[in-house]
């Protein structure tokens, strides 16, 4: 695995973790309204937050099972936006979305994604990835920010100018560094907590608004 479960998959689910989650109003309510996954409520907040979805668009989501982020994007502009989605996991089908399974830190991954844009500008890059946790901090953090790093330069390269990106990575060593990236290619730049980010959790979310280029 090359740590692209958006989900960041525990590898054990105590008894304690399980009551939780299932008692998670954020679980229940995306079980209510047919998501795939809680991480639906993140990108709705900051889709109203920073005013990230429009029709007409294209959208890459890197990342992207099980296909929440997507299911959000089709849920707020139907037919009127083209989704393209990468994951290195299975994701079942959603109508309209063109879905890639390749590991999107690969060149095979990343020629699929071009490919499947056939020469057209990104409005929004969109990256909840997290790597799969082995439970040492530093290590976990230097992938975090590693796997925050090849989204940005994703975007730098595919993002038309006055276009979007919103990236997961967790908050520690890095991170500020990362930021201060993100700010010399975006006019404006964010740092999110979503009320769907468990307290405990130390992920954030970096959202460059109108893309200028690469420093």
């Amino acid at each position: 695995m090359t740590g692209l479960n958006k989900s960041g998959k525990k590898h054990r689910f105590g008894k304690a973790w399980m009551h939780e989650h299932v008692n998670d109003p954020y679980v229940k309510e995306a079980q209510r309204r047919g998501f795939r996954s809680r991480a639906a409520f993140k990108l709705l907040e900051l889709a109203d937050r920073d005013h990230l979805l429009r029709p007409g668009m294209t959208v890459v989501d890197l990342g992207s099972a099980p296909g929440s982020w997507c299911q959000v994007v089709r849920e707020r502009l139907g037919g009127q936006v083209k989704i393209i989605a990468i994951d290195l996991l299975q994701m079942d089908g959603i109508s309209g979305v063109d879905f890639i399974q390749a590991d999107f830190a690969a060149e095979e991954g990343l020629r699929a994604v071009r490919e499947a844009l056939k020469g057209a500008s990104v409005d929004l890059v969109l990256s909840d990835m997290a790597p799969n946790l082995s439970g040492v901090e530093a290590a976990d953090q230097a992938r975090s920010v590693g796997l925050a790093e090849l989204a940005l330069d994703f975007a730098v390269l595919h993002l038309r100018k006055g276009g979007d990106f919103a990236v997961k990575l967790f908050q520690g060593a890095g991170s500020d560094t990362f930021r201060q990236q993100v700010a010399t290619c975006f006019d404006k730049v964010y740092v999110r907590k979503p009320k769907a980010s468990r307290g405990r959790s130390r992920e954030i979310y970096v959202v460059g608004k109108g893309f200028r280029s690469a420093a």
